[in-house]
């Protein structure tokens, strides 16, 4: 049910043909849709069939006050973890991989995928298919383009919707899921169904919402098609030593396995990946906290979803469907709050750093920004912001 801002759709070309002009978002919605149909058309799409589909189209103020709710994504990754990952998830998980098990065995010759990762989404995304969302898909779809957000996201999937419509799998009534666009039990926008949609169940349909075989490998190929490297590691939890260049850490630096071992890196339990594998230690919460190696797997999630919290907690969560133990905590620094959280991202964009919106959340950019400060002031680079940060700020 959480929000993937994903690269689920191609990015629009910059040179359209005028025939192909696209509706510009905002301004009155009927006319917004009226332009809608009359590229529907230009694209291909029969009259009848646009004036079908679009026939119910409302705009959807839920959708838009969910869009700007996010506030779950601003709760550091243990409070977010904690919170998401409960022992009834872990023993459902189980328990499906256990019912599903030829499913999963064959998911993962096909793909090469393993099952805790797609046990892990179909949990945090639906908690196995019991909620999926009760909003009209079609409507989402369509708030979503005219809203002037992010448009170039969502246009492309209430086309995509449309050739659906046209095959007979989306009703513009009665298909519902999450307020972004997503249907089905691991959660898939229109083109992602069209793409990598998989009858796994052989009834000749592909029925993301009922039928478990259907969306596990559905979204197994969709991994695949994001660039999933077939039986390798995606996380792992590690001990670093207290002497470590905390400068090397952090997902846009790797070293090879057999480096990070010579500095210190250890598994918590077992071995370590391949030596050959490139990987980063990811330090979600600073040196002090949990600590992970995140292998190239990694940041395939991030073509799931955007968020750092929600994709190492997925990850995480996987390795546990799969028997790795509960992290470590360690003692970090609390978390900023909110407040000192924004205010900690304007002095970094008063600095000049790119730090995308001052929203309270720790993303990709904040972090990098974070780190970088950290190494000018001669403390401990880990990337993990401080109230000793802030004030020396």
């Amino acid at each position: 049910m959480y929000f993937r801002s994903s690269l689920f759709a191609a990015c629009l070309s910059l040179f359209v043909t005028p025939a192909l002009a696209q509706t510009p978002c905002g301004g009155n919605f009927n006319s917004f849709v009226n332009d809608m149909k009359r590229e529907a058309v230009a694209k291909g799409h029969s009259q009848a069939n646009v004036e079908k589909f679009f026939a119910s189209v409302r705009q959807d103020p839920r959708t838009l006050k969910a869009d700007r709710s996010q506030g779950v994504f601003k709760k550091s990754f243990a409070e977010f973890s904690r919170a998401v990952i409960s022992q009834n998830r872990i023993n459902n998980g189980r328990a499906n991989a256990n019912k599903y098990k030829s499913i999963f065995d064959y998911m993962e010759r096909q793909t090469g995928v393993s099952r805790g990762v797609l046990l892990a989404f179909w949990a945090l995304e639906t908690d196995y298919g019991a909620v999926q969302g009760n909003f009209n898909t079609l409507n989402s779809l369509v708030t979503l383009s005219h809203d002037c957000r992010r448009p170039w996201l969502f246009r492309p999937q209430v086309f995509a919707a449309l050739t659906l419509f046209e095959r007979g799998n989306f009703s513009p009534t009665n298909t519902k899921g999450a307020w972004a666009g997503e249907v089905g039990m691991v959660q898939m926008l229109p083109e992602d169904i069209i793409r990598h949609g998989v009858d796994g169940d052989g009834d000749g349909k592909v029925n993301l919402k009922t039928s478990p075989p259907d969306a596990l490998l559905s979204g197994a190929s969709m991994l695949r098609g994001l660039g999933w490297r077939p039986n390798e590691p995606w996380l792992q939890e590690i001990t670093v030593p207290s002497n470590l260049d905390w400068s090397k850490t952090g997902l846009d630096k790797t070293l090879k396995v057999s480096d990070w071992s010579r500095l210190g890196v250890r598994a918590r339990n077992g071995n370590l990946g391949p030596s050959n594998l490139p990987a980063s230690v990811l330090l979600p919460m600073g040196r002090k906290g949990p600590a992970f190696l995140a292998y190239p797997n990694f940041n395939v999630y991030f073509e799931w979803n955007k968020s750092f919290v929600y994709v190492t907690t997925a990850a995480y969560f996987a390795t546990r469907l799969e028997g790795a133990p509960v992290y470590n905590l360690g003692n970090p620094d609390p978390a900023l709050s909110d407040g000192q959280m924004k205010q900690l991202q304007t002095k970094l964009k008063a600095r000049g750093h790119d730090v995308g919106a001052v929203d309270g959340i720790l993303g990709k950019k904040t972090r990098a920004a974070v780190q970088a400060e950290q190494q000018r002031l001669g403390l401990p680079a880990d990337a993990w912001p401080t109230r000793d940060l802030l004030a020396r700020l």
